[in-house]
């Protein structure tokens, strides 16, 4: 008997027709005779018709009751779920974040998981019950609801499994696994058939949408293997592990790309010890995560300084580096939201010399001129005009020969 952790999204559990066809896929493992603990997201596009809501009461929702709104979402499809198994006879029991209880952080609408409680899940479980948990949500010290941000119910997947050392995480979606850069984009994009944590912590980072980052940060630092899989199709995914050495073998895994960016620019910034603390301190206070990071070369003490940071923080962002600017006597701020990050992730970089040259001569050849660039052992991720994404991604994909008719 194993444990079994899975995960449905929203297109899973879209409508009542999807949560019944789930709810035959969890009760055949249950039949298998594993235990099983199924996590959900809200159904369908449940959370932004939410935030809508919300927004639709005040420009600036009041972020701790956006969170005790947006997590009924996944309260509806978890009790829904339960209902649909107890109808083909399954035992099974919702609950939701304050329940199990999973404690996060006080950072309403982007909380971290601090600890879970697992005495009750396991309880639960030693009476035979399929435990369905709502995703996404869990309650700060002062029992205050919060939400993980986007993706979140990945994250309360492989932390639950983390906790209990479930055997696998399975995360049901509604493509077939891990591919070597959008389907949409490349037809002929090939499934992986596994991964290692740290190429899909980069490609999750760097903008595949398949898994949230925070849930492979939790598998790789537990060693909870994930094996992304399609709700709608029968078949094995992509198995996301630890590094072998077949993986280093393969230069370039995967072409990522994240549209959803801004690129903000404080120029005749004082070079100075400090500047940058001051420039950065506010917006890391404010829980807005910066990405690339380029100072340009000082002249006569004064230097440019840029920055990209999430499109869904960029006016947040704006308004704490315009007054940061006025303190440190910078000359001006300037914005950029069309752009786009295109990037290439493979643990065979670290071993194989040629690859940046590579990647800059085939974007030049395309007339497609680079504003950033930042690089790691394993990934190149260049910024570009938002408009030439997608020749980016066909013609790197291609560079690379990742097709499904190319060896790898």
């Amino acid at each position: 008997m194993a444990l079994i952790i899975q995960k449905y999204g929203g297109t899973s559990v879209g409508n009542v027709e999807k949560i019944k066809n789930v709810a035959c896929r969890v009760r055949s493992a249950r039949q298998d005779g594993n235990d099983v603990i199924v996590v959900v997201s809200a159904m369908g596009e449940e959370t932004d018709r939410l935030l809508d809501l919300a927004r639709d009461i005040t420009d600036q929702p009041d972020e701790k009751e956006q969170d005790v709104l947006i997590s009924t979402g996944e309260q509806v499809s978890s009790s829904l779920l339960a209902m649909a198994l107890k109808s083909l006879g399954v035992n099974a029991r919702s609950l939701l974040g304050h329940q199990i209880k999973i404690q996060t952080d006080s950072a309403f609408g982007k909380a971290r998981i601090l600890k879970i409680d697992s005495k009750r899940l396991l309880r639960e479980l030693k009476d035979g019950k399929v435990l369905v948990i709502a995703g996404f949500q869990g309650v700060d010290e002062k029992d205050n609801i919060t939400t993980l941000g986007r993706g979140g119910s990945d994250t309360s997947a492989v932390a639950i499994a983390a906790a209990l050392k479930a055997d696998i995480c399975e995360i049901y979606t509604d493509v077939e696994g891990i591919f070597t850069a959008d389907p949409n984009i490349c037809p002929d994009a090939r499934k992986l058939n596994k991964i290692s944590y740290e190429e899909m912590l980069e490609m999750a980072s760097l903008g595949a949408k398949v898994l949230q980052t925070r849930s492979v940060q939790f598998a790789k630092k537990y060693q909870v293997p994930i094996h992304v899989r399609s709700t709608f199709k029968n078949g094995t995914g992509t198995i996301v592990t630890k590094e072998d050495q077949d993986m280093e073998s393969v230069i370039v895994s995967g072409v990522t790309y994240d549209k959803d960016e801004a690129k903000i620019t404080v120029t005749k910034v004082p070079d100075m010890p400090g500047i940058a603390s001051k420039l950065f301190t506010p917006i890391s206070e404010a829980n807005i995560v910066v990405d690339m990071i380029i100072q340009n070369v000082s002249t006569d003490g004064l230097t440019d300084l840029t920055f990209t940071v999430p499109q869904a923080d960029f006016k947040k962002a704006m308004e704490l580096v315009m007054v940061t600017a006025r303190e440190i006597n910078a000359r001006d701020v300037l914005a950029d939201t069309n752009i786009a990050k295109v990037s290439i992730v493979g643990m065979g970089m670290r071993s194989h010399s040629g690859v940046a040259s590579k990647v800059f001569t085939v974007l030049a050849r395309e007339g497609i001129n680079i504003m950033m660039i930042s690089t790691s052992e394993i990934k190149i991720s260049c910024v570009i005009e938002s408009k030439y994404t997608e020749l980016a991604v066909r013609v790197l994909h291609e560079a690379f020969g990742l097709g499904e008719n190319k060896e790898l």
